[in-house]
């Protein structure tokens, strides 16, 4: 069994990456999972420009042609050398889960095989057969913590020369996590914006990641899960006219739902009703929200949840990736949810 727990990645990519040839990557950090997907990539020396040499799929392509995977996996490259099937959008697709049952136990020779996946709960058919066999490296992405979100801010502005002062650091750690994408993202657009100084220090932060106030991030959050249109829309305009980024609050919403999918799947698993849950879960959550989080918890499953994080966090990556569409997509993305959490509430 190749079990990498999450901080250990970075010393499992320097050491041992190189000895194995299939890797199943999860966690609830999709952002996190994206990027270790693509470090391990570029480990195996595959050339990744060349469409013959690698071979992107999604989960959905095997589910539908359940000897595609075998087939992609023990077939030669048109030019010769080494090939990387990289596959998408996993969960616990039987195909896939016999599949890669099938290449540990007889590991192929000219091929590489990661395969990203969401947050697969333990004892999940995919994540069993991933820690089971001696043969899968088998990669843990979770939130990042104070502690990894200083690495990657101290590796960040170590490679622009730049420091931060104390009070600035800790409004920049106030900003970011949940994604590593997105954190990085935030951490880089920071140092563009500081390149001619030696120093970063609050107003800096304030200036380009925003001052988005827990309050007014939370009263859009709470019109989301209520299912309030109107009550969201004069929310995210009081953010808009206060010059906060709207990415904060599409952040922030997105985190929200991934505490209450973490809750709902603690309730399916142990029997337990909203209340109880809050109890451990919840307690940093203010009194006056928790009769929203508790509707919620009702109304939602975990699947739901998962599919509803997901969206929220395509919608984070491509606010980072292009500024311009930011504030149309946040809005666009939250008022759908909002819309989604009507129906479920009508029907509760």
């Amino acid at each position: 069994m190749a079990e990498i727990k999450s901080h250990e990645f970075e010393g499992f990519l320097a050491k041992s990456a190189r000895h194995y040839r299939l890797f199943v990557i999860y966690g609830p950090d999709r952002g996190l999972v994206a990027e270790r997907t693509s470090a391990l990539a570029a480990t195996t020396g595959v050339d990744l420009s060349d469409g013959f040499a690698l071979i992107r799929l999604d989960a959905s392509d095997i589910q539908s042609d359940p000897g595609r995977l075998i087939d992609e996996m023990n077939a030669f490259g048109l030019f010769g050398g080494e090939k990387l099937i990289w596959v998408r959008g996993a969960a616990n697709e039987k195909q896939l889960v016999d599949g890669l049952s099938h290449l540990a136990a007889q590991p192929p020779e000219g091929s590489y095989l990661l395969i990203e996946a969401g947050d697969l709960k333990k004892g999940s058919a995919l994540r069993k057969v991933a820690e089971s066999e001696r043969s899968v490296a088998c990669i843990a992405c979770y939130q990042d913590d104070a502690r990894a979100l200083n690495g990657l801010i101290d590796a960040e502005l170590a490679a622009a020369n730049l420091r931060i002062t104390p009070a600035a650091r800790e409004l920049l750690l106030e900003s970011i996590g949940g994604d590593r994408i997105a954190s990085r993202n935030e951490i880089q657009k920071l140092v563009l914006y500081c390149m001619k100084d030696e120093l970063i220090d609050e107003r800096h932060v304030l200036d380009i990641v925003g001052d988005a106030s827990a309050v007014s991030i939370d009263e859009v959050v709470d019109a989301v899960l209520s299912g309030d249109p109107d009550g969201f829309l004069h929310a995210i305009q009081k953010v808009i006219s206060s010059k906060t980024a709207v990415f904060l609050v599409l952040q922030g919403t997105m985190k929200q739902v991934q505490l209450l999918e973490a809750m709902r799947l603690e309730m399916e698993e142990k029997s337990q009703q909203p209340a109880q849950v809050l109890q451990t879960l919840g307690r940093g959550i203010h009194f006056k929200r928790k009769p929203i989080i508790e509707k919620a918890l009702r109304n939602w499953n975990s699947s739901d949840l998962g599919r509803e994080s997901s969206k929220l966090n395509a919608a984070v990556l491509q606010s980072r990736q292009n500024a311009s569409l930011e504030d149309n997509l946040a809005i666009q993305t939250l008022l759908a949810t909002t819309l989604q959490s009507a129906r479920r509430n009508r029907r509760g």
